[in-house]
């Protein structure tokens, strides 16, 4: 089932309108009678990266701040 509302009703029961999107509901929101926007729940949040789990995984090489070999730097400056 869809929810429409004009923008003005929108503004004044924005907390039910969420409620409503929340649970569900697809709520649009017109202006002059063509739909502008459509409520939706952002998926769940991504679980927190826990640092460290990829030690091991790539060294940085000794010659990592070496400059650049003569034709590499060329290719840039084309």
């Amino acid at each position: 089932m869809s929810v429409q509302v004009n923008v003005h009703e929108a503004k004044t029961h924005l907390s039910r309108l969420l409620e409503q999107a929340m649970s569900g509901e697809e709520v649009i929101i017109m202006r002059s009678g063509r739909p502008l926007v459509r409520l939706t729940p952002v998926a769940s949040a991504p679980a927190r990266r826990v640092l460290g789990t990829a030690k091991g995984d790539f060294v940085v090489p000794d010659d990592f701040n070496a400059p650049l070999p003569d034709n590499v730097l060329a290719e840039f400056e084309r």
